[in-house]
Formats: structure tokens, C-alpha cells, sequence
């Protein structure tokens, strides 16, 4: 397993000087963000100097480039929303195809038209999964094209919301190509210790096979989320069982203050 940490945990638009930080802070690798390099994180066109500019920030640093994010509202209401989310992501396939980054991270995304990450009654309704199921499809065919992954990672508030909902979608696109994103903080909202470490080990096995990256972000039990190590998930029991169903991936976290991701580094690198 690598540690990676995400790259706009970093403030910065240089590639070279986020890229040195990652690298400083104590992780070898990253899930990368094209807001580090300048551009908007779904941009209309990435530029071949901007391509060439983080080619070399990873190699001048040393940091693998495990993941690209390229999120849209894959449920948004709205049909056009969802068609100018889908051009951009095209965008963002090409350019980790170029940076031979091989996955790009999704969100199955959620009715509330705000905000792709807030919670809507009728993401549970078939309307929105179809509609979800629906871009998915054509976002493989781009992933497929480029020789690319796609994953997709459980969130409470969208429409695949467990492990079993993603298992499920992998079965209906019937593609290799689509993974899972799995983060331990994501797969619950309030729970105690014990009953995250059930939920957690028990979509550890759903997934199993099936695992492209793991994130590394932790929850206190009123639903808040926390720095790793500081809430209820048992991060030594989840990537012992995550070294048990062979995942051998990139370990990434965030959502923590970039001046606490040298101690994050030391508290997740002791348990690989």
C-alpha cells in the first residue's frame, strides 16, 4: 500500500510547489487536482504546457500520481447540467491519460441542485438512479477509450450510498473498468466504535476485488468528520482488513488541515 494524501489539501496553483509539499509532508503519492495547477477542477480545455508543467512537478518530486479528480453532479436534475458535467469530464479522461494517471474519482452525485454533496429525499427514487446509470454508461465509454478507470466511492448523501449500491452499479455497466473509491467515514453518519467497525469491515468484504483506492478520513460519532485517528473508525483494524482482501492501492486521506498531514503521515504509516 502507498500513502497518498490529496494534493489540494495544499494551497497553491504550482504543480512543482504542491507536488514538493506532498512529498515534505511524508506521502508518496496523491489524488490530484487540476485546481493545483491553475485551472478549475473540471476545466473546458487543459493546456499542453499545463500537462507538461505537472509531468514534471511529479517527477521533480518523486510523487505518483494515483488519481485525478473529475466530480460532477451525476444526478443533477437537470439534464443539460449533466451534459456540460459530462464534456468537461472528458476533458479531465484525456488529461490523466496523457499524465498516465490511471483513475479518475466521480460522484454519483445527488438531486439536491445546490450541491452535488448534500442530501435530497429523491436520490433514493429510480428517476435518479437511471439518470445516474445513464451518464455512468457514457463515462465508461470515454474511460474505456482512453484505457482509464473510473471510480466511484459511496457517499450518504448521493445516490451510491454503500458498498453494496456500487457493487450493484458495477454489475449493471458490466465494465472493468469502473472501481470503487472506499472511504471508511463515508459508509456511516452517526455510529459508535463498534458499530463503524461493523459497517466498515463489513463493506471492506462487499468490496473486496473491487477496491481501486482507499481514503483515509475519520468521523467523531455525532456525524462531524474528524482527522484520521480522532473519531470512531478504526483505521488499524480497516487497513489490516484491507491487506486481507489483498488491496495493494494507494491509502489516501483528507479533509484534515494541512498542517496536521506531517502527523497523519506518521499515525497511517505506522499501520502499513
Amino acid at each position: 500500500m502507498r500513502l497518498g494524501i490529496f494534493a489540494k489539501t495544499f494551497p497553491g496553483t504550482d504543480p512543482a510547489a504542491v507536488l514538493a509539499t506532498v512529498k515534505q509532508a511524508g506521502y508518496e503519492t496523491t489524488q490530484f487536482n487540476l485546481a493545483c495547477a491553475g485551472l478549475p477542477s473540471m476545466p473546458d480545455v487543459v493546456p499542453a504546457d499545463a500537462v507538461a508543467a505537472i509531468r514534471a512537478a511529479a517527477r521533480s518530486s518523486g510523487v505518483l500520481l494515483a488519481a485525478l479528480s473529475g466530480t460532477y453532479n451525476m444526478a443533477h436534475p437537470d439534464k443539460a447540467v449533466r451534459d456540460d458535467g459530462l464534456r468537461r469530464l472528458a476533458i479531465v479522461i484525456e488529461t490523466a491519460a496523457a499524465l498516465d494517471i490511471p483513475l479518475v474519482t466521480l460522484c454519483t452525485g445527488s438531486r439536491n441542485a445546490a450541491d452535488q454533496w448534500a442530501y435530497h429525499p429523491d436520490n433514493v427514487t429510480p428517476a435518479a438512479w437511471s439518470d445516474m446509470a445513464a451518464e455512468m454508461e457514457k463515462a465508461l465509454a470515454l474511460a474505456e477509450n482512453a484505457g482509464v478507470d473510473l471510480g466511484i466511492e459511496p457517499e450518504q448523501a448521493n445516490i451510491v450510498t454503500s458498498a453494496g449500491d456500487a457493487m450493484r452499479l458495477i454489475a449493471d455497466m458490466g465494465s472493468k473498468h469502473l472501481k470503487i473509491v472506499l472511504d471508511p467515514a463515508n459508509l456511516f453518519e452517526h455510529a459508535t466504535p463498534g458499530e463503524a467497525h461493523v459497517i466498515v469491515a463489513a463493506a471492506i468484504d462487499e468490496a473486496a476485488g473491487h477496491i481501486a483506492m482507499a481514503h483515509a478520513k475519520d468521523r467523531f460519532a455525532d456525524g462531524c468528520f474528524a482527522t484520521s485517528g480522532q473519531g470512531v473508525v478504526d483505521f488499524p483494524d480497516f487497513v489490516a482488513r484491507l491487506k486481507g482482501v489483498g488491496f495493494d492501492g494507494a491509502l489516501v486521506t483528507h479533509g484534515l488541515p494541512a498542517d496536521e498531514a506531517p502527523g497523519v503521515a506518521i499515525f497511517l504509516r505506522r499501520l502499513l
